[in-house]
């Protein structure tokens, strides 16, 4: 084929979720619904970790920046997806598939460690509590949630553009409901042995990391609190580690799942269903974890709550 004669893609049409008609608007009212209550969660716990005078400690703070990671992130996937549910032609320009795959590896990269830094931060809290509030200093903090999301725009950087570094010349239809590095390295009509070899190491390379931190923390916490001798010391050892642990084994066994398949059952809709999972229902479910088996947050959204209805009746008066 004479390069000159190739044409090159614009657009890429979107698959989405499911394909079938009669499915279009129950799917819709089912993912906004989910989308709704992400958005409803994630911002509580931002507003409450910012505006509550008592959840102004390094655990809180650790705890606002997933809230944000996972409103940005299914804010970058499902108002796109939602629109796509009820318009026939379900295309997305090539630029505009760039971006949204830019933003979804920051926002992916940074949870993954910020899973990680969340580890670590209860790790000192119980394995070295005199010594938190030095360790853990509003500096480190501030250092430690800067250079994870500085790696992770890195990491987007890089990967996003070895993946349009490509040429697109033949199918532009993406089995897939938003713009993901695999399924389009499907389409290309070059060689991609170079971006999903990047690809690869990339998403290895977090993984591995990033668990080994979490693995780590753990295997000390453990360690410690079973060196407790009071029951009481070790009952709230636990309880304070029980959130975190709850999403990480939530987070990493979905990731796991999708990247540990036989080849031989591996399949872009086996992935479609597993991204669903990680992008819009954990970001759901996240805010649930956490507020559900914390005292300290249930506590702060009374007081919120509370004081919201006080202003309200002045406002009346």
């Amino acid at each position: 084929m004479v390069p000159g004669n190739i044409t090159r893609v614009t657009e890429f049409i979107l698959i989405g979720v499911s394909d079938l008609p009669e499915l279009q608007i129950p799917v819709f009212c089912v993912f906004l619904l989910i989308y709704g209550q992400t958005v409803m969660g994630n911002l509580g716990i931002i507003t409450l970790t910012r505006v509550d005078s008592r959840l102004q400690t390094p655990m809180y703070y650790f705890l606002r920046h997933p809230a944000i990671i996972n409103f940005s992130n299914s804010t970058v996937i499902a108002p796109k997806m939602l629109v796509n549910f009820l318009v026939s032609k379900k295309t997305t320009s090539y630029y505009e598939c760039a971006t949204q795959l830019g933003a979804f590896l920051v926002f992916i990269v940074a949870e993954v460690f910020m899973l990680a830094v969340m580890a670590y931060d209860r790790y000192v809290a119980i394995c070295n509590p005199l010594l938190y509030m030095v360790v853990v200093s509003r500096r480190i903090c501030l250092l430690l949630v800067s250079l994870t999301y500085l790696y992770s725009f890195s990491t987007a950087v890089v990967v996003s553009s070895c993946v349009f570094s490509v040429s697109y010349c033949a199918s532009n239809v993406i089995n897939h409901f938003y713009c993901d590095s695999v399924p389009l390295l499907a389409l290309s009509c070059s060689d991609t042995y170079i971006p999903e070899t990047i690809v690869f190491v990339s998403a290895a390379t977090n993984m591995f990391f990033s668990m080994t931190i979490v693995l780590v923390s753990y295997l000390n916490i453990v360690l410690s609190i079973l060196r407790m001798r009071s029951s009481e010391g070790r009952k709230k050892a636990f309880s304070t580690c029980a959130s975190h642990m709850t999403a990480v084994t939530v987070f990493y066994g979905t990731l796991l799942f999708m990247y540990l398949q036989p080849r031989s059952s591996h399949s872009l809709d086996t992935d479609k269903m597993a991204s669903v999972f990680y992008t819009l229902v954990i970001p759901m479910l996240n805010p649930m974890i956490y507020s559900l088996r914390n005292k300290d947050v249930k506590a702060a959204l009374r007081r919120f709550m509370g004081n919201l209805c006080c202003s309200l009746k002045t406002m009346q008066f």
